[in-house]
């Protein structure tokens, strides 16, 4: 071997063994959850020493070879207290695996990265309706609830947290308003009444806290980015007369819950939303005794035991605390569907009857529809004929209209068209404007179909669905010298349906827990007008110099907080409930029909229980809703028996250390009291039963008869078919047969579904129907 070629070797060598060692020394980010109830942790003077110990003795090791040796202590992020208990913590792989290894700790999960996921809407959903229908007469606009909101913080001067008229922040209440970078204090009010920031998992995974394409970042709970500052107005926004965006959906901006106190937990940077951070966030927010969860962040679905939102909000749960969650955005993929605990609210996205039309008119007559919220400057260039242009080829996505991919000779003074995917909507039309371009027009792809979010364009703009894209791309590419003109026609209400579902909602069935209905159910999430913060235009882009109070934004991250502020009107009207009674009658009043009284639709057709769940929220008949399904805690724990989980999954997830042998025994045949049924039949089986149990919180002696809508090839039985309930608070409770009928058992490779509905019809009050969605699963193979 020539010398040379050794020396290269050697070297290669060194370096693969140099880079193989900088790995294994490489810091992450971990949460370690630790037995409850040890013997152990009496032996410490405190929790955070105790935690400390388990450190120690994983880099004890290390430190005794290592001559410049760290203090363990600066490793920790957090001591948590009431979400789990354990820590999060700085580890090489190594030490990972050594603590994994010791007796008392449960489980070392890796620090995960989440992304966070109106003038109109409360009257959309009736609760400003007349007289005795009067859900904020009822529930006193929901005063006494606290309401705990995890996002990107909040902007506190805006009108929507003004505290005047609120009541006094209530007794209970234990929070703080954490002082940081332009924050005090005083940031404070009745309506605001806590604020805190968690930032240590999203600052040790080296994430910058400033990016070149967003506004600077707030070391503090000042909302840097709108987000959180949207969805807690949304939530329970004080009253605010004249709102608007630029002139756009003018009207009163309120919360659905406008007399609820807000608590804002910022545990989402510009980098995501880290769950060391949450789960710290979910532990002080039990400590401070709020009332209801809002959390619109999530990813894709993941296993219970894994899910950090689902561990902390259990022990939230078990506090009595309602937790609702957004949906997620990946609609509409089948299965993905996130944030699907049972004991959590999961809510996907509708739309309302409220149009921003944007229509486009070609030069040939044709007209398109579309939909924009631009405010009119700049208008009288839009209105006039311009050649229409659609850059594509090569490879710096010009057809997306990336900024700096368009040529300036090929655009000036000319409307283009835009691809929607890869960048922003807003930040399309500043790539626009950047080469010349004086208007847009943003194009749906197919995955898009006719999705309408709308967004405050900052040059003349519309966005147009699938369809018209195609027909606006033919004239283009067949004509010579195509022009287009854009038609703005303001803010138009009640002439469209709705509700129908958002494309981008996310769809079930569960992948991590198929054997609950997930959505629960959908609420407003299409262009819903919010409050907005002072340091960012209504683009949130930062070279938007415009500066609103409102703008519009959708996703299931606006749904979610709609529903958590209905849960808060509930929960201020009967502040016994639990959470899932909450939950319960948000669901079985939910609505199947849109505003014109038909079916509620799913692009062209008719919307299944995978894209709505229960249906659409109704918050002025679940503030009255008959029945209610109630569950335990401990019944849960009894329901992931069922599933099958291991001992050490179910007190990953649970904190209980239990007996899935002696639990099953003491309760055959358990089922899961859930307000929705999905029944899976696998393995050959032919009949499946379950068992629901309905509490009376109506009239004290009523009557209820049950009328079912069988799923296709199902037959279903009841018994019994009359509930005769005698006084308030009683509990009564019937089985459900499911019964294959014969031309269903033949050999099918795969799974099917089908969908159903089960309804208790009050006999004295027929309009009163608590009534349950019925999913059923046919796996053959």
């Amino acid at each position: 071997m020539e010398p040379k070629t050794l020396f290269v070797i050697i070297i290669f060598l060194l370096f693969v063994s140099s880079s193989s060692s900088l790995v294994t020394m490489k810091k992450n980010t971990y949460i370690i959850q630790l037995h409850p109830n040890s013997q152990t942790a009496k032996a410490f003077p405190s929790k955070f020493d105790w935690h400390l110990s388990f450190l120690q003795e994983a880099v004890l090791g290390l430190q005794e070879e290592d001559e410049d040796r760290e203090d363990p202590s600066s490793r920790i992020l957090y001591s948590y207290d009431s979400a789990i208990e354990g820590f999060s913590a700085q580890l090489t792989e190594s030490e990972a695996e050594t603590l994994k290894n010791l007796p008392e700790v449960v489980a070392v999960r890796p620090d995960h990265v989440l992304q966070v996921q109106t003038t109109y809407s409360y009257k959309f959903l009736g609760l400003d309706g007349p007289g005795s229908s009067n859900v904020w007469s009822k529930s006193r606009s929901g005063q006494g609830t606290i309401i705990g909101v995890l996002d990107t913080g909040v902007w506190p001067e805006s009108p929507s947290f003004d505290d005047t008229g609120m009541p006094s922040i209530p007794s209970k209440w234990r929070g703080v308003c954490q002082e940081g970078e332009s924050f005090t204090s005083s940031s404070c009010n009745k309506k605001l009444i806590g604020a805190r920031f968690f930032i240590r998992g999203h600052r040790v995974a080296n994430s910058p806290l400033d990016s070149p394409n967003m506004p600077r970042e707030y070391i503090s709970a000042r909302d840097s980015t709108g987000h959180g500052t949207h969805t807690a107005s949304t939530a329970a926004g004080s009253p605010v007369s004249t709102a608007s965006v630029l002139g756009n959906g003018a009207g009163v901006a309120r919360g659905m819950a406008p007399g609820a106190h807000v608590a804002v937990y910022k545990v989402c940077w510009f980098n995501g939303c880290y769950s060391s951070d949450i789960l710290a966030a979910i532990d002080v927010a039990i400590q401070d005794r709020v009332d209801v969860l809002s959390l619109s962040l999530g990813g894709f679905p993941i296993p219970l035991y894994d899910d950090t939102i689902a561990i902390g909000t259990f022990r939230a749960t078990e506090h009595g605390i309602a937790v609702v969650c957004a949906g997620g955005n990946n609609g509409p993929l089948a299965s993905s569907v996130a944030n699907t605990a049972p004991w959590v609210s999961t809510v996907g996205a509708g739309t309302l009857d409220r149009k921003f039309p944007g229509v486009v008119r070609l030069a040939n007559g044709k007209l398109l529809y579309g939909e924009s919220l631009y405010p009119g400057k700049g208008l009288k260039r839009a209105e006039r004929e311009l050649e229409v242009v659609y850059v594509t080829g090569g490879d710096k996505g010009s057809e997306f209209c990336l900024r700096g991919s368009l040529p300036r000779e090929s655009i000036q003074g000319k409307m283009v068209i835009c691809d929607r995917g890869v960048n922003g909507r807003s930040e399309k039309g500043q790539a626009v404007k950047e080469a010349g371009g004086v208007a847009m027009i943003l194009a749906n792809t197919e995955i898009n179909q006719e999705e309408d979010s709308v967004d405050v364009h900052l040059i003349p703009a519309t966005l147009i669905g699938y369809e018209e894209s195609v027909v606006l791309k033919g004239y283009v590419r067949d004509t010579v010298r195509p022009k287009a003109r854009l038609i703005f026609g303001g803010t138009v209400i009640g002439r469209s349906r709705a509700p129908e579902v958002a494309q981008f909602s996310a769809r079930g069935p569960s992948l991590a827990n198929p054997s609950i209905l997930k959505p629960d159910l959908i609420a407003p999430g299409v262009n819903i007008i919010a409050a907005w913060p002072q340091n960012l235009g209504p683009t949130g882009l930062p070279y938007d110099s415009r500066r609103v109070n409102f703008t519009v934004m959708s996703g299931t991250s606006m749904s979610c907080p709609h529903v958590s502020g209905i849960t808060a009107l509930i929960r201020s009207s009967y502040p016994n409930w639990s959470p899932a009674a909450i939950k319960s009658a948000m669901m079985t009043t939910a609505d199947l029909y849109d505003r014109r009284g038909k079916e509620i639709r799913d692009g062209e057709k008719p919307a299944g229980v995978f894209a709505i769940g229960a249906g659409h929220v109704n918050p002025v008949k679940a503030i009255n809703p008959g029945l209610v399904y109630n569950i335990q805690p401990v019944d849960y724990i009894a329901y992931l028996c069922t599933l099958g989980f291991t001992r050490s999954d179910i007190l990953a997830i649970t904190h209980k250390n239990v007996s899935c042998g002696v639990i099953l025994r003491n309760s055959p045949g358990f089922s899961l009291n859930y307000p929705s049924i999905s029944v899976i039949f696998k393995g050959g089986k032919t009949k499946e039963m379950v068992t629901r149990r309905v509490t009376n919180v109506g009239s004290p002696k009523s009557i209820y008869t049950v009328n079912v809508k069988a799923p296709m090839g199902i037959n279903v039985i009841v018994k019994p078919k009359r509930l005769v309930f005698s006084h308030a608070d009683q509990t009564l409770s019937y089985r459900v047969w499911f019964v294959l009928k014969k031309g269903n058992r033949g050999e099918k490779v795969g799974a099917s579904f089908a969908d159903g509905q089960l309804t208790w019809v009050n006999s004295r009050d027929s309009m009163q129907r608590v009534r349950s969605p019925i999913s059923v699963t046919l796996k053959n193979h």
